[in-house]
């Protein structure tokens, strides 16, 4: 850790307002060389958007920010970027269609000499391969995005920040999508640049990842500065309560939810073109199921298959003793389903419109008179929405692209909570979620299971799916690898099966 008395990074007092909300008010933050510093808040916070302002992506209202003591002001995120400002975003903004190392040097390609101004697809291959090297990443360059898994092209993303020699380096979420081993592997990326004098800045609602990794903790709540502690001098309990102004003593709510007769029964799933191979299960009625497994053992694509998003080879699917085809979304809706999917960005918002048409769009025969939308009943079930969920936003015509992360998650789930769900497929509902919005969602689980209704839920959070479900089968290899109580299970057991066909 660095003793120099200027700090690699001094904010002071930044202010941020938006149309009808203040999103940072008077924040200050201090960052130190060879520190990691962690920045702690419920979603809406105004953590995400206090890194925009230093990133360039947002212009500050007032208030300075100094680069080792130099004033800076970045326009775009290019300007802060070539001045040592890098940052992994939460949500992933990746050109899918090109390959890895395409992505890596956009904006930036190498050229073959000063004299031809041709890209060198040499120089870029080499140049990936030998950071990819450094950090320990296995992926091939030439690889196309679209083609790997969320937490690949995370890793990818980090190289990618890695790669500009930058002193300063947020990162949102990082582990978000990332499962245990390939959290491990990001810490010691840290740890590295750790002791080449870089300045961490670290975005994560884990708590005891962030006890673990960081030298200094902040916490921010509606838009204020609270406190900055010595991570050696604070305990996961004093965060949560700085964090949202009050006690949280138990994470998960007491389960009321009685378990009934078999609801749901899936034989002999087989995908198409996705790694699943012949899963059977039941589900019942009133019960909290969870799928546990290792990224790519198939969690995501039972999920995907069960509700249609993905074409399937073989097996059957019965509601209620009923078999039902579920051969696409729209088909899947009307037998009673609803699928949250893991990558809201990408498959859950539309981020051009805003927070009633996001909320209405999965159950438009709701507000229909005739060939015309009812906008009163759109209103009403939006507002319902807000206030169950507890989504902090101006007003309902807020586009949802400006929401935090959380926030937007929200929003989604209260858009299929009113199309009345019989079973419910949560691919990680709480992923990039405060401790406290956690908790409430997982109450409306709990009274969804309370009103008889199944459902599915995938984690990469151990303790959430032990705290939540009542049951947990678990995949691995796109195969179903056994099944567990949540009374009389550990991690250890759960982790023996999620390995068993990897």
């Amino acid at each position: 850790m660095s003793n120099k008395s200027t700090p690699l990074l001094y904010m002071e007092n930044i202010s941020k307002s938006f149309p009808g909300v203040k999103a940072l008010d008077n924040v200050s933050l201090t960052v130190r060389a060879g520190t990691v510093h962690a920045l702690m808040g419920e979603n809406g916070a105004g953590k995400s958007t206090l890194m925009k302002c230093l990133f360039g992506v947002y212009g500050k209202d007032s208030g300075r920010i100094f680069l080792n003591g130099e004033e800076v002001s970045f326009k775009n995120s290019a300007e802060a970027l070539e001045n040592g400002v890098a940052m992994v975003h939460q949500e992933l903004n990746q050109a899918l269609k090109l390959n890895v190392m395409d992505n890596m040097w956009l904006g930036r390609f190498p050229m073959v000499n000063k004299y031809l101004p041709f890209t060198s697809e040499k120089k870029m291959y080499e140049r990936t391969k030998q950071i990819f090297e450094d950090l320990g990443i296995s992926v091939n360059p030439k690889t196309i995005m679209n083609d790997m898994s969320v937490s690949q092209r995370q890793m990818v993303e980090i190289a990618k920040a890695v790669s500009y020699g930058s002193k300063i380096i947020v990162f949102d979420e990082p582990t978000s999508s990332l499962n245990n081993r390939e959290a491990e592997h990001l810490f010691r990326i840290i740890d590295m640049l750790r002791e080449r004098g870089c300045g961490i800045i670290y975005i994560s609602h884990k708590m005891e990842e962030i006890l673990r990794i960081s030298d200094e903790v902040t916490v921010m709540r509606d838009g204020k500065w609270i406190a900055t502690k010595s991570a050696k001098d604070i305990t996961v309990d004093e965060i949560i309560r700085l964090m949202v102004g009050r006690e949280l003593t138990n994470r998960y709510p007491p389960k009321n939810n009685e378990i009934g007769d078999v609801l749901l029964r899936v034989e002999n799933l087989t995908a198409e073109y996705a790694k699943l191979y012949d899963v059977s299960f039941d589900a019942r009625k009133g019960e909290i199921l969870g799928v546990a497994g290792l990224d790519g053992s198939g969690r995501t694509e039972l999920l995907e298959n069960i509700f249609g998003l993905s074409a399937r080879r073989d097996g059957q699917i019965y509601l209620d003793g009923r078999q039902v085809k579920n051969r696409n979304p729209a088909e899947s809706i009307k037998n009673g389903f609803a699928l949250l999917t893991e990558e809201r960005r990408a498959t859950g918002i539309f981020g051009i419109l805003d927070i009633k048409e996001n909320t209405a769009v999965s159950s438009l025969s709701r507000y229909s008179i005739g060939p015309i939308l009812s906008n009163r009943k759109m209103k009403e079930s939006t507002q319902w929405a807000i206030d169950t969920m507890r989504i902090k936003t101006p007003s309902q015509h807020t586009k949802i692209r400006t929401l935090s992360g959380g926030n937007q998650q929200k929003v989604i789930l209260g858009r299929w909570l009113l199309t009345e769900p019989t079973v419910l497929l949560l691919d990680e509902p709480t992923r990039g979620i405060d401790v406290g919005a956690k908790y409430e969602i997982y109450q409306l689980i709990l009274t969804l299971a309370e009103k008889g209704k199944t459902v599915i839920m995938v984690s990469s959070e151990m303790p959430e799916l032990l705290g939540v479900c009542d049951r947990i089968i678990v995949m691995s290899g796109g195969r179903l690898a056994g099944e567990v109580n949540t009374a009389d299970t550990t991690q250890e057991e759960i982790m023996t099966l999620a390995a068993k066909f990897a």
